[in-house]
């Protein structure tokens, strides 16, 4: 069985990491230099960079943020946030991305996925999709997309689309439950598992962490390949040490 992985992630806003609750009440938790370096000490799998007001604020992602915690890592860093383009995936990669992230432009413009793809190849593309719970004209349950850091409904469900993204080239997918994020009650197990069991490509869950067991939850009950972090580590409520021995303990296979 794969490894699974632990994935910190970085919200950065003027250069500041920030966290807040259901893309909501930002507040600061660090320089992103700094925390890089501490989570590549500590052993951590890989390392995501959210430049989360790029999009809104029509701008690319801030290469100066990724070229400073580029060089502090011997691991993979994924960028996302303003990526509009392949010119500006270039800029990313050229700063020291090893992975691109790509949210709403992907809902635009979905062959740019594929674009990527052809260029950089399927491993070094992430479909990020930002979906909570929500019921469709029939009346179905659905994991409804939100596009601009969760402003804009995009008329999507979560599973197509991920279902599509694969098709189109991405290597990962990186799902966030809105409803969840920074409420530190456990990943959207549920939905996870819906996205995991559709498609074939690694699945990142994000939003909930609050505590060791959920990680256990979320690799279990929830079928992920990765789960992504942000307050859990970076007010240092756990260590990545620590989760990693809990999850052993669990019998997931983990790198330590």
């Amino acid at each position: 069985m794969l490894s699974k992985r632990i994935i910190a992630c970085l919200d950065v806003r003027d250069g500041q990491v920030v966290k807040g609750i259901n893309f909501e009440g930002l507040r600061s938790a660090g320089d992103p230099a700094e925390l890089a370096r501490r989570y590549n000490v500590e052993g951590i799998d890989e390392l995501v960079i959210l430049d989360i007001t790029a999009t809104l604020e029509r701008r690319r992602a801030l290469a100066d943020t990724i070229q400073a915690v580029a060089r502090e890592l011997f691991i993979p860093l994924a960028v996302g946030g303003g990526i509009r383009t392949e010119a500006d995936a270039a800029l990313a990669v050229e700063a020291g991305a090893d992975k691109v992230s790509l949210n709403s432009a992907a809902l635009a413009h979905p062959e740019l996925l594929t674009t990527l793809a052809n260029r950089y190849g399927s491993q070094a593309v992430v479909c990020a999709i930002d979906a909570k719970h929500a019921v469709d004209a029939q009346g179905r349950k659905i994991y409804a997309v939100y596009s601009r850091s969760g402003t804009t409904s995009a008329n999507r469900d979560a599973v197509e689309w991920a279902k599509e993204a694969e098709e189109r080239g991405a290597g990962e997918i990186l799902l966030t439950s809105i409803d969840r994020d920074g409420t530190k009650i456990g990943f959207d197990c549920e939905m996870t598992a819906a996205v995991s069991r559709a498609v074939s490509i690694p699945v990142i869950a994000s939003g909930g962490a609050g505590k060791l067991d959920d990680f256990v939850d979320v690799f279990t009950t929830g079928a992920a390949d990765a789960a992504l972090a942000a307050s859990i580590f970076h007010y240092a409520e756990t260590s990545v040490h620590a989760l990693k021995a809990h999850l052993r303990a669990h019998h997931i296979p983990v790198r330590i």
